[in-house]
């Protein structure tokens, strides 16, 4: 049986790492029914306008500051980090991504519950086996992302000190491949296609992870919440279904008359497939099939590409 979900109508929610493509539809979603306030360097003034125009209240600052969140308010419900930095300075990024998540909590003690967006990017390569919470965690992403892999490892690590020596509430979820009618990775590899692109795929194929739309974490957010507790509920996110890249390239070929072309490349991303147990058992499985998924996002995108 899954758990009840919070009702965060009316909350006071304090969300850090707004501009990213995973955090545009929560943004949207949460500012129709929450008091919601985002905090980020906003090096482009424009979004912070156009949050503002949604109804958001916004505070500049850098997780990697802790004096800069003084300007976030501290009496909040929940907190939802999904602040990322991949800029390859390792000193900046673990202080950004780990130091950053301690300061967030320390500056939100008294919240109800943390949810801490990590990454299946944490796990240690293993072919095509599906990895449990459990699995050995390892370098994953360092061929194209040199800090992150890391940064989410010690980002985890800080996030359970903070969940503890504060008694905060907190789930950890571990997200997989994100997408929705805003892009994803699914969207690149439609672009690569249109253009005749080579697709690199790593060469102990199928490729596969678990695509996860945009209507299924939003409408998971208030489950993961309830999932909080002191001891830190770590769980993988994803969609129900695994698929390889190699599926979804050929689908969304099939939509738009187009043929993938791919490449072997050992330092490509290999499989990254979750196992779903703990997560079906907490919050219930997703409901967006993928392929439909697909279809909406192109539809959305790139109608032009679709064969009629």
């Amino acid at each position: 049986m899954t758990l009840s979900p919070v009702d965060i109508s009316g909350s006071r929610i304090l969300l850090a790492g707004p501009g990213g493509q995973v955090a545009a539809p929560i943004v949207e979603a949460l500012a129709a029914q929450c008091e919601l306030t985002a905090v980020a360097r906003f090096s482009d003034e424009k979004q912070r306008q156009q949050l503002e125009a949604m109804g958001v209240n916004t505070v500049k600052g850098d997780l990697a500051d802790h004096r800069s969140l003084q300007a976030c308010p501290s009496d909040v419900d929940y907190v939802i980090n999904l602040a990322v930095v991949k800029s390859g300075d390792f000193d900046y990024d673990l202080r950004a991504n780990a130091e950053g998540i301690g300061n967030l909590m320390a500056h939100c003690r008294n919240a109800k519950a943390v949810l801490h967006f990590s990454s299946t990017a944490v796990y240690e390569y293993a072919g095509q086996e599906p990895r449990e919470e459990s699995a050995p965690l390892g370098d994953n992403h360092r061929a194209m992302f040199p800090t992150y892999s890391l940064s989410k490892i010690a980002a985890e690590s800080v996030c359970r000190f903070a969940a503890r020596q504060y008694g905060i509430p907190t789930t950890i979820a571990r997200l997989s491949v994100p997408y929705g009618n805003n892009g994803g990775w699914p969207f690149f590899h439609l672009l690569m296609m249109k253009e005749g692109m080579e697709i690199d795929v790593h060469p102990e194929a199928p490729n596969f992870y678990n695509l996860l739309h945009s209507s299924d974490y939003i409408e998971k957010l208030p489950y993961l919440l309830a999932a909080a507790s002191t001891e830190v509920c770590t769980v993988n996110f994803g969609g129900s279904e695994a698929v390889s890249i190699e599926q979804w390239c050929e689908y969304l070929g099939e939509l738009c008359g187009l043929q993938p072309r791919f490449r072997d490349n050992p330092q490509a991303f290999g499989s990254l497939q979750i196992d779903t147990e703990k997560m079906h058992a907490l919050i219930g499985p997703t409901k967006k099939d993928w392929r439909q998924g697909l279809r909406e996002m192109v539809e959305q995108l790139a109608p032009e590409l679709l064969l009629a």
